[in-house]
């Protein structure tokens, strides 16, 4: 599609004298700067006498942030093309349960046994796309299929090799093998603890996503794809190819995260994944994203992991019960749904 057409002269006037908060709110990522901000200074003042503030406080709600964010990028900009990907959790256990296989039972080098988790997972992305494009079905269906066939199938395959749903890993092999160490190394923080490697493949995965929605045709394409189907396709935008290079990026993302945990944990585990699909649709919307699709933000969904790993880590500091994270997470999305509807209303003009 077109890119957006530059402002008029009388446009970049009018704009100049619009307020600049009113210019930020109407940004998508808006909703979720203010409630990362609310969530950061209740467990400031709730948590921060018991390490909230600290350095290792602070690394440990980004730690959590960036699992959830390593989907949440790929998950959001699905969801602007107008799709949805309920498979991507049990996606993680696959992927993970994989490696574990190709290590403990074919023998295969660690690199290699992560290729293969990445490729194959991959596949299985591309497979939901070209069932959602050729079947027509509701991706929502399509992908809540698959999600119970793939995970079935891990359970059982993990079933053949342990009677758990965890299969060990060497840890001599793990930490021989120089390309494990991209998804287990950690960096020591000038301000004290350790950088998790989880959160700078966080920071790469979330920068390209941006970079590519709102910088290139093929992001255009996306919000075009989202907006309406048909019309990008009658401008020419490969709609299909669109979609199903999104569900292989969900899928991707998905093994990239699994190859993070089983590095990190030396193990891999069938329920690591689960839930995660939830979590991933839940910061696209704090983010902004819409559910009917054609808006988003990549940016916002990145916010909104972050105020999911400050809410987590904050109820732990807080001395809260972590059972009530759950409430948390359902008020956080509630009042995220209802603060970005307003902006969108109030300020749809100043987009």
């Amino acid at each position: 599609m077109a890119a957006t057409p530059a402002a008029t002269p009388g446009q970049s006037s009018r704009l100049r004298h619009i307020p600049l908060y009113e210019r930020i709110l109407a940004r998508p990522a808006a909703g979720a700067a203010i409630i990362v901000v609310f969530v950061w200074v209740v467990f400031a003042i709730l948590g921060g006498s018991s390490g909230f503030l600290t350095a290792e406080g602070t690394l440990s709600y980004l730690d959590v942030a960036a699992q959830i964010g390593i989907l949440g990028t790929a998950v959001a900009l699905l969801m602007i093309a107008g799709e949805f990907d309920l498979s991507v959790g049990s996606l993680v256990g696959f992927a993970g349960i994989v490696t574990g296989i190709c290590i403990t039972e074919f023998g295969f080098p660690v690199w290699a046994s992560i290729a293969i988790s990445l490729l194959l997972t991959t596949l299985l992305g591309v497979m939901n796309g070209v069932i959602v494009v050729r079947t027509g079905l509701p991706s929502f269906i399509v992908t809540l299929a698959t999600l119970f066939i793939i995970k079935g199938v891990t359970i059982v395959a993990t079933a053949q090799i342990t009677n758990i749903t965890y299969i060990p890993i060497d840890r001599a092999l793990i930490d021989g093998d120089p390309i494990a160490q991209l998804f287990r190394a950690s960096i020591q923080s000038p301000i004290g603890g350790d950088i998790k490697v989880s959160i700078l493949w966080w920071i790469v995965i979330a920068a390209i996503g941006a970079y590519v929605y709102s910088r290139t045709s093929f992001g255009n394409w996306i919000a075009g794809v989202g907006g309406s189907a048909v019309a990008a396709r009658n401008l020419g935008v490969p709609v299909a190819r669109v979609k199903i290079m999104l569900f292989a990026g969900t899928a991707l993302s998905a093994a990239v995260l699994a190859a993070v945990q089983s590095m990190t944990y030396y193990s891999s585990d069938v329920l690591r994944g689960q839930g995660m699909e939830l979590r991933a649709i839940t910061t696209a919307v704090i983010g902004g994203t819409l559910l009917t699709g054609g808006y988003g933000s990549v940016v916002g969904t990145a916010i909104g992991a972050l105020a999911l790993g400050m809410a987590q880590i904050g109820i732990f500091f807080a001395g809260i019960n972590a059972d009530w994270y759950n409430v948390a997470l359902g008020s956080l999305l509630l009042i995220a749904v209802v603060l970005n509807n307003w902006i969108r209303r109030r300020f749809a003009g100043l987009r």
